[in-house]
């Protein structure tokens, strides 16, 4: 299902995305996570197909992003993905954006829904999804929380 770095997609540093500073405008890390999640969807059953014939899709919830490098025009990015735990209609994933030497430029948690689109409403996983879920965790099961996973925003105080 996955290859064994997780790897959803590989994509360059579009010149449309490089904005007046030199590098990936801000938005664009945003764009990359998105289509992960689509590649996502993808890989865990969640295609085209399945959407209009079973009219079940996944929804973004929340997400946290981490700017820790610079990317620039034509840079080769990799986004992987870990699923750092599911429920029967959730998943809390963490994907990591690296360049071609495997440096981390940015991360992306996120809380994904399943839903019923003939319902509008959070829907489970139905049984041949839930079972790629369940494969997905079972293969990540020891790999470490990544340290940026669970943060929050705040401003650090000196002395407290």
């Amino acid at each position: 299902m996955f290859p064994e770095d997780n790897t959803l997609m590989s994509v360059n540093v579009r010149p449309e995305w490089v904005d007046y500073n030199g590098h990936m405008n801000d938005a664009e890390y945003a764009r990359v996570f998105s289509i992960a999640v689509d590649q996502l969807m993808n890989k865990i059953g969640i295609d085209e197909s399945f959407r209009d014939e079973q009219h079940y899709s996944i929804f973004t919830l929340e997400t946290h992003l981490c700017y820790l490098a610079e990317a620039h025009q034509d840079e080769p990015l990799q986004v992987t993905v870990q699923l750092l735990d599911q429920d029967a209609k959730r998943l809390h994933v963490f994907f990591v954006m690296e360049n071609r030497e495997g440096k981390r430029l940015a991360t992306s948690e996120q809380m994904l829904m399943g839903m019923d689109m003939k319902e509008g409403r959070p829907a489970p996983f139905p049984s041949q999804i839930e079972s790629k879920v369940s494969a997905l965790a079972e293969a990540q099961k020891n790999k470490p929380v990544p340290d940026e996973a669970g943060k929050k925003i705040a401003i650090r105080k000196k002395g407290k």
